[in-house]
């Protein structure tokens, strides 16, 4: 019997027709997601699927690089998305622009932080920063300073010099790999700013998106991984309208954090961050804060020592550790921002 699977698994990894789950067609997905060659990751995830009882027959046929949808249909799955994106749809102020400047800074801004916290200090951004040009010739420690209370810094610094690559490229890229090379830009930004700005389709796997993906189609699994969400986020994302389609996502996966246990947890990528208050990270921040309130004079590493409560060698590594990264610089025995 099991090599009668094998058989089979292999020679449908060879034919690679049209995705047949539980008795639904996936006919649309053949096209993109042939490959020229097979891996044991595919073999493994289909003999998994099929032992949990998933894929209910060796020789169904699924597209190599797509797994199937373990729990409903592709078109049942994009019905309701939609329906539920109708339906709690959320009128942003960054869901009133195309400028593909200013959806990357929401997008940046809205890792990790709550969009309530976002709302209001997005537009005062673009109020002292109105272009990419502006950024890019913007005082870094003006940046910085109008950054605080968003999260990681170096988020800022990467900005900045992202800015400086589009600005001096003359115009902003809508390639995925050109906006992958730029400073700070990852796969899910690369494809949010694809999506809200250009409308083009992409694979765009941020927490809430993960959430709805694995609260329908995953409802009972554990440590699900974002390599086997990858192919199924990329295969359901309509190439017509991906703007509307991950709007529905997002408003939809807000939704079920407020009303379920939360679905990322059983993501194989959720972590809990670790606490902030006494970290490492809470003293660099602190540091920024008191180089950006004395950028004339300077800090040195006793000042820095007693607000931190810290001894001066840990002060001078901390100092010495943000002028490494760009955060300033130092003259003499003083820093500045």
């Amino acid at each position: 019997m099991a090599l009668y699977f094998l058989h089979g698994v292999l020679a449908q990894l060879v034919r690679a027709p049209a995705c047949h789950v539980g008795g639904r067609g996936f006919k649309s997905l053949t096209s993109r997601h042939r490959i020229r060659r097979t891996s044991l990751c595919e073999v493994f995830f289909v003999v998994s699927t099929y032992r949990r009882g998933i894929v209910t027959s060796p020789t169904q046929s699924w597209p190599i690089g797509t797994p199937p949808f373990p729990a409903i249909g592709l078109e049942e799955f994009q019905a309701k998305v939609n329906q539920r994106g109708a339906t709690l749809y959320r009128d942003l102020p960054w869901r009133n622009t195309r400028d593909p400047y200013a959806i990357w800074v929401s997008e940046v801004m809205l890792q990790q932080t709550q969009v309530s916290r976002v709302n209001g200090r997005w537009q005062h951004w673009l109020e002292r920063f109105p272009t990419v040009e502006a950024l890019a010739y913007a005082e870094q420690a003006d940046v910085l300073d109008e950054w605080q209370g968003m999260g990681y810094n170096r988020r800022a610094l990467a900005l900045i010099r992202a800015s400086q690559s589009i600005a001096e490229a003359g115009a902003f890229p809508q390639d995925e790999t050109a906006l992958r090379a730029l400073p700070g830009i990852g796969p899910a930004t690369a494809a949010g700013i694809r999506a809200f700005a250009f409308n083009l389709p992409g694979v765009y796997l941020e927490t809430n998106v993960r959430t709805v993906f694995l609260h329908e189609l995953f409802p009972q699994e554990v440590g699900v991984a974002d390599r086997t969400l990858i192919p199924l986020v990329d295969a359901a994302c309509p190439t017509d309208d991906a703007r509307t389609w991950y709007y529905a996502l997002l408003d939809y996966g807000a939704w079920l954090k407020r009303t379920v246990p939360n679905p990322s947890r059983r993501s194989r990528a959720h972590v809990r961050q670790s606490k902030f208050e006494g970290s490492h990270r809470q003293k660099r921040a602190t540091v920024v804060r008191l180089l950006l309130a004395a950028r004339r004079e300077g800090v040195d590493e006793s000042s820095v020592a007693q607000s931190l409560q810290i001894p001066v060698d840990d002060a001078r590594s901390l100092l010495d550790e943000l002028t490494h990264e760009g955060f300033c610089t130092q003259r003499d025995a003083r820093w500045f921002a």
